[in-house]
């Protein structure tokens, strides 16, 4: 279910998620449920990882969104190594400054939790 239907975009854009981000969270979904809430180096803010969007939320203020990545065209998708398109919305004036470090931060996390998984 989607976290973000009907809410108003501040800003929307065109945007590329490296694939070894994108391949990393493809494999977290086959070991973890989802959503999967991984805390940032934000204040009060969150990644949660849904089935098909990515959305930066602030805990604070009952999960409203700052930042998504939606509308991924992964469909058909046949080559590993390609970046994938997708939708970036602004629900917050601020949300770019999130975009590099949010998924810098989601990387590792999702690296370390597949890790210890699979040394269980």
């Amino acid at each position: 279910m989607s976290r973000v239907p009907g809410l108003p975009i501040y800003a929307r854009e065109e945007s590329l998620v490296d694939s070894k981000i994108y391949n990393l969270w493809r494999r977290a979904k086959l070991h973890f449920a989802t959503p999967i809430r991984l805390s940032l180096n934000f204040k009060d803010i969150v990644l949660v990882l849904e089935d098909r969007e990515w959305v930066c939320v602030d805990e604070t203020q009952n999960d409203m969104p700052v930042l998504a990545w939606v509308e991924f065209e992964d469909k058909g998708r046949d080559v590993l190594h390609e970046p994938v398109k997708c939708k970036l919305n602004h629900y917050h004036y601020a949300a770019s400054k999130l975009h590099d470090s949010a998924l810098e931060q989601m990387g590792s996390m999702l690296e370390e939790m597949l890790h210890q998984q699979n040394e269980k």
